[in-house]
């Protein structure tokens, strides 16, 4: 690696700032909330800003841009699929758990949510929802250290092996010493960069392929396929991009977020930014893929390292078409990418093992600094566990992120929406739901039956069994359904119900 080339020195910048931001972090963190939800203190724009960084990981500009490559703009399904399910959340979702979580005794993760929401003595709840996390996580976490590699594997010329170190190193040093403060602090940073290269990086692609019109007469003189958004799909093929949308309600990184925001109040203007930044991001990741066609079409000697991997058009064209210090800084965008959302991965899975086995099950009357210390151990432990998945050079990223995604949106989605609208859901109906749903998940994608995404018939079955088993069970405790009408009429009158239960 050479520390005088301009993207290097970029690089090592950017590091040192996001290790910075770490440390600065630790020194408000001072028991288990702070590292775990940041106190519940986040004001709009960094909640706006944290959860968009840390739901779009390497993906956006390693997967995305190289599936629209590869396959043409049909590939954009899943942008809009994506784009719906995640205003769903901001709109049906993110307010109704920030305040149901406070009133279920200030839960801290979502086990602890649905462990309190339906007074689950038994604690099945909770450890069926953390073993769900762990093993989801690391296979997210995963994808994130093959995204890091990959990019520090080109950029740099490392080899695999050194690059997945490398890539994942800055990451753990930050989410160890700053916990959620520094992931959220970081996040905001890193989503201001990414948008800046998913606005910037499609129109000089543009302009180098000769102006849009030239662009597009380019491409389509190739194989109009490129530019027809029904090429080559079906029926199925639509329902399974769009259906990554559904992924939203259930993904733990994000719906921490929801619940560490400082107010309900805050909420809507926390939408509008949120869903501006995801629509601009999105639209210029599809534009990156589209308009590389065009411009790699013209340079075919320059195109050996995307035709041996599609992922890495954007860093292709990167590295080609601007002025080395600018490349730096794009190319940082990749990086923020990756380790805003391995950050939040790596945090949600710390808090399971801390929170949902150490201290329920192990320690119940450790201290909190005990338990801030655990959680950093438990950060190392995920990480490592990541990495040894990740050791496969053949791995792609946009693979192993649907199969977590698809895990969570069918083992916690169902769970979380229905929790949230439906006062008559039991525990032994989220049971069914969580485990119904990851089992699907598990078994339709080993089985990949019709070509289906295995997140739409693990999100249904999901629902169906929740119902079911609600419906069978006895009728929701008084306490419960006064914990759901407190629950409503915060949302109705924000800021009078939370000090004045009702009374059922």
């Amino acid at each position: 690696m050479n520390f005088t080339n301009p993207t290097t020195i970029t690089f090592v910048i950017y590091i040192l700032a996001m290790i910075g931001i770490g440390f600065a972090a630790w020194r408000y963190t001072r028991d288990l909330s702070d590292y775990i939800l940041g106190g519940r203190s986040l004001g709009s724009f960094v909640t706006a800003m944290s959860a968009g960084a840390s739901d779009m990981s390497g993906w956006l500009l390693l997967g995305l841009p190289g599936a629209v490559y590869a396959s043409g703009i049909s590939e954009s399904w899943i942008a809009i699929g994506l784009i719906l399910g995640a205003w769903f959340n901001w709109q049906f979702v993110a307010g109704r758990l920030r305040v149901y979580t406070e009133i279920t005794r200030n839960a801290l993760t979502l086990p602890d949510y649905f462990t309190h929401r339906f007074e689950d003595q038994s604690k099945l709840l909770r450890v069926l929802a953390a073993v769900v996390i762990l093993v989801f996580f690391t296979i997210y976490c995963a994808s994130g250290m093959v995204a890091g590699a990959r990019l520090f594997e080109q950029t740099f010329g490392l080899s695999y092996d050194t690059a997945l170190w490398a890539g994942a190193a800055a990451t753990i040093l930050y989410v160890f010493v700053g916990g959620f403060l520094a992931v959220s602090w970081t996040d905001t940073v890193q989503a201001s960069l990414m948008i800046f290269a998913l606005l910037l990086t499609p129109v000089i692609v543009m302009m180098h392929a000769g102006g849009f019109d030239e662009a597009v007469q380019a491409i389509n003189s190739m194989d109009v396929k490129y530019s027809d958004l029904f090429h080559g799909t079906t029926g199925i093929g639509i329902i399974s991009l769009m259906a990554w949308g559904l992924g939203y309600m259930g993904q733990p990184h994000i719906l921490a977020r929801f619940m560490a925001i400082s107010s309900v109040e805050a909420m809507p203007n926390a939408r509008r930014i949120g869903m501006t930044w995801m629509v601009l991001c999105l639209g210029g990741a599809v534009a990156v893929g589209y308009f590389g066609i065009a411009y790699f079409a013209a340079n075919p000697a320059q195109s050996s390292a995307v035709q041996a991997n599609h992922e890495t058009v954007f860093i292709s064209l990167s590295q080609l078409l601007f002025n080395p210090w600018i490349a730096g800084v794009l190319l940082s965008a990749i990086l923020a990418a990756v380790m805003s959302t391995l950050s939040c991965q790596l945090l949600v899975s710390s808090s399971a093992l801390t929170e949902d086995f150490y201290k329920a099950f192990f320690r119940p009357d450790a201290s909190q600094k005990e338990l801030v210390w655990v959680g950093r151990l438990m950060v190392l432990l995920v990480a490592v566990i990541a990495i040894v998945i990740a050791a496969d050079p053949t791995s792609k990223v946009l693979g192993l992120v649907g199969y977590a995604w698809a895990g969570f949106g069918a083992a916690f989605g169902p769970v979380v929406v229905l929790s949230l609208l439906w006062p008559r859901m039991t525990r032994n109906g989220a049971l069914a739901g969580m485990l119904i749903g990851a089992l699907t998940v598990i078994v339709w994608r080993n089985g990949g039956w019709f070509g289906l995404y295995e997140m739409v018939p693990g999100f249904l079955l999901a629902t169906v069994a929740i119902i079911l088993f609600s419906l069978m069970d006895k009728a929701p405790s008084t306490r419960m359904q006064q914990d759901f009408a407190r629950m409503e009429a915060e949302m109705a009158n924000p800021g009078a119900s939370l000090t004045a239960p009702v009374v059922d």
